[in-house]
């Protein structure tokens, strides 16, 4: 069992440190409202992963990994919401000044706009949900409960992506200094802005 935890613990640490849309949420609303919007986005990821955890645990995500119907209605809406954010950021980025500067303070409509944007990220991806049906059970120990030990594992999971994400928000808001230039904005709101396209292009896609 403890050999099948640190496997999991090693890969699951390279997968969640890839770049993805969840870091890159992340990165763009802490540099347009800082440290504590990026935090907030990380906890609406860390929900999404949650609830694919549970689903994957119940057995839930595996009617998702066989229904095709169901896998491509998350896929493409999941797509759009990308493509949506992405264009977000490039008419965020083509504004003279940029970016709002950000504030210690979060409004409470702010706090939940970066909140549903982590989790609406997470839950209208289905590659998650097949990811977790298909990559936990390889760490599953022969001889136990599989729903409890897989529940386990998402848990861990999710507990290691949180952790990074707050990291990534505390390193982004700690080079704030030269990301606040207006130039550095704009052209990180652009990159931003055409990465969330094209992994949204690349999610509608894919056809398993």
């Amino acid at each position: 069992m403890v050999g099948a935890l640190l496997g999991f613990a090693i890969t699951s640490t390279l997968l969640i440190l890839a770049p993805g849309p969840d870091s890159l949420l992340v990165m763009r609303n802490t540099l347009r409202r800082g440290r504590r919007a990026g935090w907030v986005t990380a906890a609406g990821t860390v929900s999404g992963l949650l609830a694919w955890a549970v689903a994957a645990a119940l057995g839930l995500s595996a009617l998702l990994r066989a229904s095709q119907v169901g896998y491509d209605i998350l896929r493409l809406a999941g797509a759009a919401y990308l493509v949506f954010l992405g264009v977000s950021g490039l008419r965020s980025a083509r504004r003279a000044g940029g970016s709002p500067a950000p504030g210690p303070d979060l409004s409470g409509l702010r706090a939940r706009h970066a909140y549903l944007a982590g989790l609406l990220s997470n839950l209208l991806n289905p590659k998650i949900g097949v990811f977790f049906v298909a990559f936990l059970p390889g760490f599953i120990p022969a001889g136990v409960p599989a729903a409890a030990f897989s529940l386990a594992l998402g848990l861990w999971f999710l507990v290691e992506t949180g952790a990074w994400l707050a990291a990534l928000a505390w390193m982004t808001a700690s080079g704030a200094g030269w990301l606040q230039r207006p130039a550095a904005r704009r052209r990180l709101e652009g990159l931003t802005g055409i990465a969330l396209i094209g992994i949204g292009l690349g999610l509608a896609a894919d056809t398993r």
